[in-house]
């Protein structure tokens, strides 16, 4: 599987996902135009390489020993964003239960407590530890 890059711009986050190094990451600010547009092949490129690694025990086994870490560092997002964001969460849930293991870290900045409480809320809608990250202004 190749990696899937896309650069940030001024309404889209940078994405990355490196199935090599096991990583999956947003970083930026997300309120693009079409949101489905910009989401939906993302969402796609997940589902079909969770699907293929599902279907491959040795690939579960090999997460065990490193998990693959979904890194959401996100300085702003739209409503219709998060409805894409929560997607991308519940396929981490849904291949965690077929035994894929995934560590999910929420980045915030020190005294932004609503991105905190985003991610809390993100949390508990999928039922899936995060890990709380904060980062210095």
């Amino acid at each position: 599987m190749k990696t899937l890059n896309i650069e940030a711009t001024n309404k889209s986050p940078r994405i990355l996902f490196d199935p090599s190094k096991k990583l999956f990451e947003m970083k930026g600010n997300s309120r693009p135009e079409n949101v489905r547009d910009f989401y939906y092949p993302i969402i796609e490129t997940l589902r079909n390489y969770f699907d293929s690694m599902a279907k491959d025990q040795k690939l579960i086994t090999d997460s065990e020993e490193k998990p693959f870490k979904f890194n959401f560092k996100l300085d702003y997002f739209n409503s219709s964003s998060a409805k894409f964001i929560s997607d991308i969460l519940v396929i981490v849930k849904d291949y965690y239960e077929k035994g894929i293991q995934f560590k999910v870290y929420w980045y915030f900045e020190d005294g932004d407590d609503d991105m905190k409480e985003v991610g809390e809320d993100f949390a508990d809608m999928i039922s899936f530890p995060f890990n709380y990250i904060m980062v210095q202004r």
